[in-house]
């Protein structure tokens, strides 16, 4: 059956698509929970319409991205966790303590699920994170962790 994808479908495709899949995966699947509709002459050129804002949308998202990792990049995060003598950490820091820090400090929000460590911060001092702010957009914050 070929159907009209309304809303992104990771296997499939963005809305605005047309694409064929099986018909008891669009009658029972896709078309109930509105992620797709049948194709019929009006739903074409409604598809190049949603296909459209659809590319607006990134367009938009995407500047504004590329705006806050400019603001990120230009200010470090500072975090204050307990650690011993040696500058090791009691625990780690987690994504979770970055994004609520970047909150306070920069006034910035950003979902903790974007932050990207390849692995846990464990000891004082500057730390570089990956943030994944756009598909095509990642930024790079400095972290200072010190000690309290």
């Amino acid at each position: 059956m070929r159907i009209i994808l309304q809303k992104i479908v990771e296997s499939l495709g963005e809305p605005g698509d047309i694409v064929q899949v099986a018909d008891g995966y669009a009658r029972n699947y896709l078309i109930p929970r509105g992620l797709a509709a049948p194709v019929t002459k009006g739903a074409v050129r409604h598809a190049e319409r949603v296909k459209a804002g659809h590319e607006d949308r990134l367009r938009r998202h995407r500047g504004e991205a590329e705006a806050l990792a400019g603001r990120l990049t230009k200010t470090p995060v500072r975090i204050s966790v307990q650690a011993g003598d040696e500058g090791r950490l009691f625990g780690h820091v987690t994504p979770h303590q970055i994004a609520e820090a970047m909150s306070e400090q920069l006034g910035e929000k950003v979902d903790h699920r974007k932050i990207h460590l390849d692995e846990p911060i464990r000891s004082v001092g500057a730390h570089q994170v990956q943030i994944r702010l756009h598909p095509e957009v990642n930024a790079t914050l400095t972290v200072d962790v010190v000690a309290s």
